[in-house]
């Protein structure tokens, strides 16, 4: 405004449009502080004129009229600009809430959480203090939004954000990262307390909430992280903690905080994958296989084929490295027809029975049912020299659904057994509706038996529930005489483990099988 005045007086006063320059400073206080603004600048511009001569070489003044009516101008347009202006920026204030707020919740969302975040981060450096996060994850919100729809999912989200507020001073700020999840902001914190903190939350989890006139307990499951350097970045930290979440869910613990080993076991986990289709392509599987043994008289009744990855040097992949993970991917249907159609051949050009691991996705897969029953008839086998072996959590996924593909299976004379019985879900319902032909033992029970005499009770009642539905009984992970002995004392049918032979590559499981029948006299039986 100096510089305007300054302007006028030089160009010979306010004779000339020069006077006009004033506005500038008029709609800069506009943009700046709005109506009040423009006005205190309006007023103080047109007064400023006002004294300013009409022409400066003579020193003629102004008529009163003439500055009054500049100072009129001056003001309507200050107010016109800074009303604008004011609106502007309401806009803009709005824009600005609803991009940072999720509408249904109206809790915080990503992107004001990554915003706030990076000021978090950015205080803490100056300030040589931490950042932590805790990542809460609702597992069950999928019942809630199934029983009661989207808006009750909402109203357990925004109950339990206050809940956590209120029970949980600590926390500065809570965010719905996303539908069953909620980002919590802890500034100023140290790792025993971030594990203190994530006790408390787990107290405040055990808490009814009442949605909708319905009490509910939601299952929460955390992951943490904390702030390890001074350039980590908000998506650093979020990253983590979700990396945490993740393990406390694999892990089946409440509350995981981050460690890099959870990383790197993450991108590991996710460059093995990537390769297995490549390995199935080229040759890189192979079926081995571990011979079954009939109790009753020592002799080889079949086998259990078992997948195996040779790598490019020659070496065996654990099926434990890569298994559990492709079993929750698409690529479980042509490592499963793989498996299938390899134990197919087998038993064309082999004596007994071999039986293969199906997971959920595969018992749900009615082309691979379908692909299954088209092997057996391609190779001429009898069916119920094939047996497919299911885990108790496979058919807890969908019970009505395993009943319909265990009876499809059956009904072409595919046999049928639960893997690693009594380490799930072991119930007598199932027992009695699904039409099984075995069960196995899982070899946590066999480990030790002939130091646990509760062991060998639970093994008998596993065999006399078995026998009495009429199952074959094949206890699995034998791995001395005296387990192999008291087995067959309970009843057992068929054992199978280390004692006998491990998975065999298919040459070598010949070789031994020869050298087997050779020792024991006798053959298949």
């Amino acid at each position: 405004m100096g510089a305007g005045t300054l302007a006028v007086y030089l160009t010979g006063g306010t004779t000339y449009s020069y006077p006009y320059l004033m506005l500038v400073p008029v709609l800069l206080a506009a943009a700046w502080y709005e109506l009040p603004g423009a006005l205190v600048v309006a007023m103080a511009a047109g007064l400023l004129m006002a004294a300013m001569p009409l022409d400066v070489a003579d020193g003629t003044s102004q008529a009163p009229s003439n500055w009054l009516i500049r100072l009129g101008l001056y003001l309507a347009l200050g107010a016109i600009a800074g009303w604008l202006f004011h609106l502007l920026r309401k806009s803009s204030e709005t824009r600005e809430i609803v991009a940072r707020t999720d509408p249904r919740s109206g809790l915080p969302n990503p992107i004001a959480l990554k915003e706030d975040l990076a000021d978090w981060l950015a205080a803490s450096r100056r300030h040589g203090t931490s950042v932590g996060l805790i990542l809460v994850r609702i597992t069950d919100i999928t019942d809630v939004l199934e029983a009661m729809g989207a808006d009750a999912s909402d109203e357990l989200v925004s109950a339990i954000s206050e809940r956590l507020s209120c029970e949980v001073p600590e926390v500065e700020g809570i965010y719905h990262f996303n539908t069953a999840e909620l980002m919590l902001v802890l500034s100023d914190i140290a790792h025993d307390e971030l594990e203190r903190i994530a006790r408390r939350l787990a107290e405040v989890g055990e808490d009814n909430l009442v949605v909708q006139d319905v009490p509910m307990r939601a299952q929460l499951v955390l992951g943490s992280s904390l702030q390890q350097a001074r350039d980590t970045q908000p998506d650093d930290l979020i990253h983590e903690a979700r990396i945490a979440m993740f393990a406390a869910l694999e892990k089946q613990r409440f509350h995981c905080h981050f460690s890099p080993a959870f990383k790197r076991r993450t991108v590991q986990t996710i460059k093995m994958i990537s390769q297995v289709r490549r390995g199935l392509e080229q040759g890189e599987f192979e079926l081995h296989y571990q011979p079954k043994i009939r109790l009753l008289d020592g002799r080889v009744c079949g086998c259990e084929g078992l997948i195996r990855w040779r790598d490019g040097e020659g070496g065996l992949i654990s099926p434990g490295l890569f298994m559990p993970k492709v079993e929750n991917t698409t690529l479980i249907a042509p490592l499963t027809r793989f498996v299938a159609s390899e134990a197919c051949r087998f038993v064309a050009d082999d004596p007994g029975s071999v039986s293969i691991n199906f997971s959920v996705r595969n018992l749900f897969d009615e082309e691979l049912l379908h692909m299954l029953q088209d092997m057996v008839e391609e190779h001429r086998i009898a069916p119920q020299r094939l047996e497919i072996e299911i885990t108790e959590s496979a058919l807890m996924q969908d019970l009505g659904a395993a009943k319909r593909a265990i009876e499809r299976m059956r009904c072409h004379g595919i046999g049928v057994s639960i893997d690693d019985f009594g380490t799930g879900f072991a119930s007598f319902n199932y027992l009695r509706h699904l039409p099984i032909t075995g069960l196995k033992i899982d070899r946590a029970f066999v480990n030790g038996l002939e130091l646990d005499e509760r062991a060998r009770k639970l093994i008998a009642c596993m065999i006399d529930v078995g026998h009495a539905l009429d199952l074959v009984v094949t206890a699995e992970g034998v791995e001395n005489a005296m387990q192999r002995d008291i087995l067959r004392e309970l009843g057992c049918d068929q054992a199978q483990g280390f004692l006998y032979a491990p998975a065999l590559p298919l040459d070598r499981y010949h070789e031994w099988r020869r050298a087997y029948a050779a020792c024991q006299g006798n053959s298949f039986g």
